[in-house]
């Protein structure tokens, strides 16, 4: 048989793309690795347009007998890994099929619960570069006071590490910085609403923008930007 033709005979074979995250997770499901393997070919069938392969069709496969398979199928349903539901054909025929949704839905739970743990992970780091940011900006270590008061900018305010190290920022432009400064700033922003970084340039293009007082002259106009000074702001 010339090359061509095996490949030709490979290709109409069709293709079964596995989720990468089956494997990825399986073993966190605690399902060994023959098991796996018996749910993969399952895939495959149902790949194939056969929907419902029974324990015969799935021995024949593997180096199981046809009690094995049925062996595992059955601790799979009992695991809610594996359900068998009703179809329906477009003649109105009831059929029945094997679904892995079960599976699926298991599988990104658990990819939801890991991605939820990398980013507590990630905001913990953040809220303890934060402190870092400060003594760094004010040239000392912050006294147990400071912390503090940076804990209840976190905790009890609900401001975000980008919000407060927008603060920050805002009151080193301003050359006025102390935790006073800094936390009116956060007050003003929480009752304007501000809590992303896109509302902080907001605010601030806001106010500058009130506030620049062109200067005539003859040929030119010169424009003042200034600082805003949030302790003095009014209500």
């Amino acid at each position: 048989m010339k090359d061509e033709e095996r490949l030709r005979i490979w290709i109409e074979q069709g293709n079964v793309t596995i989720p990468q995250l089956f494997f990825q997770h399986y073993k966190v499901l605690e399902i060994k690795d023959i098991d796996a393997v018996l749910l993969m070919h399952m895939y495959a069938f149902q790949a194939s347009g056969s929907q419902f392969p029974t324990p015969s069709d799935l021995a024949k496969r593997m180096h199981l007998t046809e009690n094995e398979v049925s062996e595992i199928l059955q601790r799979f349903m009992q695991r809610g890994l594996l359900k068998i539901q009703q179809g329906e054909d477009e003649n109105g025929v009831l059929y029945e099929q094997f679904s892995l949704q079960p599976l699926w839905n298991r599988l990104l739970d658990i990819v939801q619960a890991e991605q939820t743990v990398v980013e507590e992970q990630k905001d913990k780091d953040e809220e303890g570069e934060i402190f870092s940011l400060f003594e760094q900006e004010f040239g000392r270590l912050l006294s147990p006071m400071e912390c503090e008061t940076i804990t209840m900018w976190l905790d009890d305010d609900g401001h975000t590490v980008q919000i407060i190290r927008a603060a920050l920022k805002e009151a080193v432009l301003a050359q006025k910085l102390s935790m006073r400064y800094i936390d009116r700033i956060l007050f003003e922003w929480k009752k304007k609403r501000v809590k992303t970084l896109s509302d902080v340039e907001k605010q601030s293009k806001s106010f500058r923008t009130s506030m620049t007082r062109p200067v005539q002259q003859k040929e030119t106009v010169v424009k003042k930007v200034p600082f805003y000074n949030w302790l003095e702001e009014r209500e």
